[in-house]
């Protein structure tokens, strides 16, 4: 469901009716407020937690519906009987105002999930980034880059690659922190003292890795042949080329949990929401994308 009073439910319900109730092999559920999926009764599990949304106007107090959702379909994927979960965006400054103690969606999945650390990538046909940083200020970057994040999130990501995205032999690329990836020091010593080691660390553990390597020629057509995904070093760094090359279709992925995520790369869209205008085409992507992992898995 997301956050009631945003394009959540209308892009839920509209990818819903594109696939006519069922993606492959795989039926589709909807989890939120009975009232707001009163038109897909039959494919419902209702919160308790009841909804008095708002198009454009988030409340505090449908919060508890939000989370309970989210709670719900996470112990459906645990249990078994669903494949996967696919989230509408969430309004995290009206959850934290109730109380929501995560930054946001993939926090509070490892939470529940009991996963040691959850990895956001973002994906589409054409590219799969992963930003090692997130929501932090550009200037606190170079102090939250360490050799074991760098080699932690590297080896989750090409775990995923090859269990959820079915690439026997992946191979990931790794972007430096500094213009020209340091420049042998002249420009920052970062990528030689941390980043470096890190990927001499999983090329020991038999991993297919290349840099640090200069983020300003890592993301035009024939560099993107030459990986499965990259690792970069900040917000920015990955999500402007992913958003550039596939702004209406790509993906959010979280790696490192025992479940499958996904969820489309947008927003809440309160300023459109209730009024017929959200686009589609991501949610769309994104269950599409949910189904291909849950079928890699269970092969």
């Amino acid at each position: 469901m997301g956050e009631p009073s945003g394009i959540g439910p209308e892009v839920a319900l509209a990818a819903f009716a594109h696939f006519g109730g069922k993606v492959g092999s795989h039926p589709l559920k909807l989890v939120g407020d009975a009232q707001l999926f009163a038109s897909v009764s039959n494919a419902l599990i209702p919160t308790n937690s009841k909804v008095a949304a708002v198009p454009g106007k988030p409340d505090p107090a449908n919060a508890a519906a939000v989370t309970e959702a989210i709670e719900i379909a996470v112990k459906q994927c645990l249990d078994g009987a669903a494949a996967a979960l696919v989230t509408a965006p969430i309004h995290k400054s009206v959850l934290n105002a109730a109380g929501f103690a995560f930054p946001g969606h993939t926090e509070f999945l490892a939470h529940l999930t009991g996963a040691r650390r959850a990895v956001m990538m973002l994906a589409s046909d054409a590219l799969r980034v992963v930003p090692l940083t997130i929501h932090m200020p550009v200037a606190d970057v170079p102090r939250a880059i360490d050799k074991q994040s760098v080699f932690e999130t590297g080896e989750i990501i090409l775990t995923a690659l090859r269990r959820d995205f079915g690439i026997l032999n992946p191979r990931l690329a790794v972007a430096g922190l500094n213009p020209h990836a340091g420049e042998d020091g002249v420009l920052g010593s970062e990528d030689e003292a941390i980043i470096a080691p890190a990927i001499a660390a999983l090329k020991a553990r038999g991993f297919a890795v290349k840099g640090p390597l200069s983020a300003d020629t890592l993301f035009h057509e024939e560099a993107r042949k030459g990986y499965d995904a990259a690792l970069c070093m900040y917000h920015d760094q990955a999500l402007i080329p992913i958003k550039t090359l596939s702004f209406w279709d790509g993906v959010n992925v979280t790696l490192g949990l025992p479940i499958v995520r996904t969820s489309p790369d947008h927003g809440t869209a309160l300023d459109i929401a209730g009024q017929g205008k959200a686009d589609v085409r991501s949610m769309i992507a994104a269950i599409r994308m949910a189904a291909d992992m849950a079928d890699a898995r269970s092969r």
